[in-house]
């Protein structure tokens, strides 16, 4: 049952990994493995259906939230940069700090 990963990329290798510990944490969370649950009949094509919408909206709601915290981020280093140049005496005046609207989030 086993396979022999044949890759030598290091990335792929730290996926493989993860599937392996999420499926063990959901096979602790429900008490069967996902073919089971297949062979056994405890779901359907609907009810994984479902489960991949709700695995999708919750990325979505990941996304945003991560896109959020990029913001955040910015406007703290923006603000810190202002910081320095008017504790360096400088209004800023003559910096030309613009703003890519395709940059933006």
């Amino acid at each position: 049952m086993g396979y022999n990963i044949k890759t030598q990329d290091s990335i792929v290798h730290n996926v493989i990994k993860k599937i392996d510990e999420r499926s063990l944490t959901g096979q602790a969370k429900y008490g069967a493995m996902m073919m089971e649950e297949v062979q056994g009949k405890d779901k359907d094509l609907n009810d994984f259906l479902i489960d991949v919408q709700e695995e999708i909206m919750d990325a979505l709601l990941y996304i945003e939230a991560a896109r959020e915290c990029i913001a955040i981020q910015q406007d703290e280093e923006y603000e810190r940069r202002m910081n320095i140049i008017g504790q360096n005496g400088n209004t800023g005046e003559h910096y030309d700090i613009e703003v890519n609207e395709e940059e933006e989030l």
